[in-house]
């Protein structure tokens, strides 16, 4: 794919993808409409990166929005409007409508931008169907793997397609832990931090929070805690867990809302620790 020249090109391209996709998609179900979002705004988001795409920082160094988050996000909504214009939309780049049907599609074109734009391939495309605040299905693309997960309370959670084993419940000391902190946090939140992470069996900090989320859902990682999370790094991965019986909660301390997901033992270890 050759590089863009500018701006419009670029639109006129996801223009033509979109219309495309649409005429292809239009009898999908909202399952099958969710994976091929995910999919096609995950390969499209690495074939730009191939082609060179541009970054710009938006409130610190570690977090950037390059052309390609536009261009999917752009893409994603773009179908929906046309699929399902009485679905609402939520997208970390500024996509936004209203519902009229109480649905609404959370979007995150690209999670784990700064891996994106730093040439790692721990980043994927990630969306969720949500009523309020409860999510009906999560779907997550990594592009570098060809995984697409997809699940949700309604539904088993998938590995291309494959049933995923129910979680189990294992104490957070013979776990993996999946989580990250900011060098820029409070004094109190990194002790309410380190409080959880002193009693892991090891920790992992990766990037991208869908794809960890993923991991705890499919058990290549065992659990999953972060603070101050916003819905589409948080919605599409909590239903996969959910898919496979583990458990997603919310809870505040240190003066910041943790976001906590895993098997039911693991969990309630995280909060404990927190509280």
């Amino acid at each position: 794919m050759e590089r863009m020249s500018t701006a419009q090109n670029l639109e006129d391209m996801i223009n033509a993808i979109t219309k495309t996709f649409v005429i292809a998609h239009d009898k999908d179900s909202d399952e099958h409409l969710a994976q091929a979002l995910v999919f096609n705004a995950g390969r499209l988001a690495w074939r730009m990166r191939e082609a060179g795409v541009s970054t710009e920082q938006k409130t610190n160094i570690t977090d950037v929005v390059t052309e390609a988050d536009k261009a999917a996000e752009q893409f994603i909504s773009g179908v929906l409007a046309a699929l399902r214009p009485a679905d609402g939309v939520l997208g970390e780049e500024g996509a936004e409508r209203a519902s009229t049907s109480g649905r609404t599609w959370v979007i995150d074109p690209i999670d784990g931008t700064y891996n994106y734009a730093s040439g790692s391939d721990y980043f994927c495309a990630a969306l969720a169907l949500a009523e309020g605040n409860e999510p009906l299905f999560g779907a997550v693309h990594r592009p570098a793997m060809g995984y697409t997960w997809f699940g949700g309370s309604r539904f088993s959670t998938t590995r291309d397609g494959h049933p995923l084993p129910q979680l189990q419940d294992v104490h957070l000391n013979r776990l993996s832990l999946g989580t990250y902190l900011h060098p820029s946090h409070t004094d109190a939140v990194q002790r309410a931090w380190l409080k959880v992470a002193s009693q892991a069996g090891t920790m992992r900090m990766f990037g991208a929070g869908s794809i960890d989320l993923a991991s705890v859902a499919d058990g290549t990682l065992g659990a999953w805690f972060q603070h101050s999370v916003p819905a589409w790094d948080w919605l599409p991965g909590r239903a996969l867990i959910e898919g496979v019986g583990g458990r997603c909660i919310r809870l505040d301390a240190a003066g910041v809302t943790w976001s906590i997901a895993g098997n039911a033992a693991v969990v309630n270890d995280i909060a404990a620790a927190l509280s």
